[in-house]
């Protein structure tokens, strides 16, 4: 088996139909397909039951989160790569096949990233640095609407998407992490509900000795958080957060994840107010 695709669905009936179909329209390649369903309230798990019997559904009665919904798959998983896939990605009959093989090509890489499009075909960035206190602090105080290029370097706006590079982290959406990393490391840090892990993830994968790489001879297409638009501003904050916050506790104690802590409350504010605004 080549790959275990593992996508964790939570109200995607929308678009998971068009989601399945892609990778079933893969060609090239061996693998498998999880879906885990995070308890959904639509009609996600009858859709994925009905049209396609040969995915691997796992159903939990509650959302359990990203991370840990991934881990489910992950542990009952045979490929020899692990493509972590959300439910609004669209991969082409190709890109599959491209990123294993770009894998098989170097065994030093650990975690593949691809080209991200939107729907009109215009590169959506999404290679980053690992989190500095600074540029987070930036994020949590809302910096960027009053000097918009001070996440420039956390955001690497000079990245050449047209060619291959190592770097620190890729975004989770579309995340080929290769069997011997999960072996050495484990899945996915359960501690990150959503948002982080994949940054974490990253960062344990450097430790350990590979590399995390971007490539553009796989594309896929990005909606975009389609399924997490379901949720309020100022939840997405609490989750956001919560997870940074987590994030710098790990990686950075002391005075770093200090700063982070006690800069949280203020976007929180910051989101609440904006949500009544809103509503008014």
């Amino acid at each position: 088996m080549d790959v275990s695709l593992v996508t964790v669905t939570w109200n995607s009936a929308k678009f998971i139909g068009d989601q399945a179909r892609s990778v079933f329209a893969s060609e090239g390649v061996t693998y498998e397909f999880f879906v885990v369903d995070n308890a959904s309230s639509d009609d996600t798990v009858v859709i994925v039951e009905r049209d396609f019997p040969q995915v691997r559904l796992m159903k939990n009665e509650v959302n359990r989160g990203f991370a840990a919904a991934n881990n489910q798959a992950i542990r009952a998983s045979i490929g020899r790569y692990v493509l972590l896939l959300n439910p609004d990605m669209r991969v082409a009959p190709d890109t599959i096949a491209k990123m294993v093989q770009h894998m098989d090509a170097h065994p030093e890489i650990g975690v593949l990233g691809p080209r991200l499009v939107d729907e009109q075909g215009n590169i959506m960035p999404h290679v980053r640095r690992f989190p500095r206190v600074s540029d987070q602090a930036a994020i949590l105080l809302k910096l960027p609407h009053v000097a918009p290029t001070i996440l420039d370097a956390y955001l690497q706006k000079d990245f050449d998407y047209s060619k291959d590079a190592s770097v620190d982290s890729v975004r989770g959406s579309c995340f080929m992490i290769r069997r011997e990393v999960i072996e050495k490391i484990g899945g996915l840090d359960e501690r990150y509900f959503i948002w982080f892990e994949e940054v974490d993830y990253c960062m344990q994968v450097v430790r350990a000795g590979w590399k995390v790489a971007y490539t553009p001879t796989a594309t896929c297409v990005d909606y975009v958080g389609r399924s997490f638009a379901l949720v309020s501003g100022y939840r997405k904050q609490q989750y956001f957060t919560t997870s940074m916050v987590t994030y710098f506790r790990k990686w950075h104690p002391g005075w770093r994840s200090a700063v982070i802590a006690v800069l949280r409350p203020c976007a929180l504010a910051a989101a609440w107010v904006a949500e009544k605004f809103r509503s008014l």
